[in-house]
């Protein structure tokens, strides 16, 4: 802990991270420490890019940390999140016997009876883990990813000095306690440890292809769960291509179009229809289909990272952005309100023009040249003034939609977010209230209703003694509050009599 401790120190001393910090409102000896960084020369780096070649330089745990923060640019600086976005999380493999003898110590089996060919080098090698190439026994190509080695240990000894730097934070930098820094390495430990587990990954991955299993929109490959571990995962080897090689894409005759206007639906259809959308959609998770499909089908793998919103978020996350798209700031502010995202005591005009303040520039541009992600992030920016609080799921929401708006707009320049988005929220809404969906929903609560039935005259009963038993505790509480007015009249009258007298003596 020590030596790893030390480390880090001399990482911020090199870059100078105490420029980040509210110094002045920290207790003598935390000001007294942090003075002594200034011996150091500033580098020659933005706070943001110094913070990103800091995390950078302590490797992959502190790496993804910063990408994680990279994502909440509701708690950043524009400039220190665009500089975390660059992070690379680009790690050296580990070698590839060790890889094997975790493979066959989980799996109970030499690789060479498990496989029928297994490729030493990795294909792909990250903070996490690494991914070889191998092949069935029935010459089935699959690929096998297999967590690094030790990995968990170093996690845990550097969690618990992120948490430490979060409660430093959380009590002394004035904007603490809204940020929940604490909070923030709670879900940054969430998402590590199902990262870590690959069988909670093939759960995902399984969830997502059986959602997709009748559409023609995306493709997951398939999960092999007699090979599947804590840390070995063995799936389906798709043959794709990178979304980001713009070139092949052009010469498969592919419509780059028609490609990033599915990319949008994809995600849309996930969100609102499945709820359960797969939230890590960076180029390096999405491929095309080599295969001549019309129209173009998408495969996406790393299932690592999903996210998920229950019906009263989806309702409001659709209706807020509905009532965006019409410049209905009213409503958009009476949202906020209503889901508890913002205090209800704040004043809903004072909101309404700050709503309005950020969003009608925007709007002034043509519809093509709208980042639909960015105006969230602008709104919630506007939102964290009247001490939004934080929701992990809807900025999950956010950093998705701003990967699937960059690979839409990389795709094709022109795409017009807002002309998929509309069409499909305004069905979704109108889907949502229509008897049909009523019926199924009333199908789906039945039985539950029917089993609580019987309990239903207790449940009244039970309510109206409660009832009784508060009007009895409210007579005692206003019989005591007359009595102890009438004491202190009566002390009063006293006092001023006593007061009178003296004065009539004197």
């Amino acid at each position: 802990m020590i030596p790893r401790l030390l480390t880090i120190w001399w990482v911020a001393l090199k870059y100078r991270l105490d420029r980040s910090l509210p110094i002045a409102l920290m207790p003598w000896y935390l000001r007294a420490f942090f003075y002594t960084f200034r011996i150091v020369k500033k580098p020659n780096l933005s706070e943001g890019e110094s913070l990103a070649k800091a995390l950078e330089s302590l490797g992959p745990v502190f790496v993804k940390l910063g990408q994680l923060l990279s994502t909440r640019q509701d708690l950043l600086s524009e400039e220190t999140a665009t500089a975390l976005a660059q992070l690379q999380d680009q790690v050296a493999p580990f070698d590839s016997e060790l890889a094997r003898e975790i493979i066959e110590k989980s799996l109970g089996d030499s690789v060479d009876r498990l496989f029928y060919s297994f490729e030493p080098s990795p294909m792909a090698s990250a903070s996490i883990a690494q991914v070889h190439a191998a092949t069935l026994l029935d010459l089935t190509p699959v690929v096998v990813k297999v967590v690094r080695p030790g990995i968990t240990k170093v996690i845990n000894k550097d969690l618990k000095l992120i948490r430490l730097a979060a409660k430093l934070i959380q009590a002394f930098h004035p904007d603490g306690k809204r940020l929940r820094p604490v909070e923030v390495v709670d879900e940054y430990e969430y998402t590590l440890m199902n990262e870590l587990d690959l069988k909670r990954e093939a759960a995902n991955a399984s969830q997502l292809k059986r959602n997709f299993e009748s559409s023609d929109l995306l493709e997951i490959p398939e999960v092999y769960w007699p090979y599947c571990r804590e840390n070995v995962l063995v799936s389906e080897r798709i043959d794709g291509i990178p979304v980001s090689d713009i070139v092949t894409i052009d010469a498969m005759g592919i419509s780059r179009k028609q490609l990033a206007e599915r990319g949008v639906e994809i995600f849309f259809r996930q969100v609102f229809e499945h709820s359960f959308f797969h939230a890590d959609m960076h180029p390096g998770n999405i491929f095309v289909a080599k295969k001549p499909i019309d129209p173009p089908l998408y495969m996406a793998i790393d299932c690592a990272i999903v996210g998920s919103l229950d019906q009263a978020d989806q309702y409001y996350v659709a209706r807020c952005l509905l009532a965006i798209f019409k410049r209905d700031y009213r409503q958009v502010a009476k949202i906020h309100v209503e889901t508890g995202w913002v205090n209800k005591d704040i004043r809903l005009s004072d909101f309404e023009a700050a709503i309005r303040s950020v969003c009608e520039p925007i709007f002034e541009k043509p519809l093509a040249e709208i980042s639909f992600a960015e105006l969230l992030l602008y709104l919630f920016q506007t939102a964290r003034r009247f001490d939004m609080t934080v929701q992990p799921e809807l900025m999950l929401l956010q950093k998705t939609l701003l990967h699937v708006e960059g690979l839409g707009k990389q795709l094709y320049p022109d795409l017009d977010l807002w002309d998929t988005a509309l069409p499909f929220l305004e069905r979704w809404i109108k889907a949502r209230y229509s008897p049909t969906n009523m019926l199924k929903q009333a199908e789906y609560h039945l039985p539950d209703w029917l089993e609580h039935l019987p309990e239903l005259p207790d449940l009244v009963y039970a309510n109206l003694l409660k009832n009784k038993d508060n009007e009895v505790a409210l007579h005692r509480l206003l019989e005591k509050q007359s009595q102890s007015h009438a004491r202190m009249s009566l002390i009063f009258c006293s006092a001023l009599m006593f007061v009178s007298l003296l004065f009539f003596l004197k």
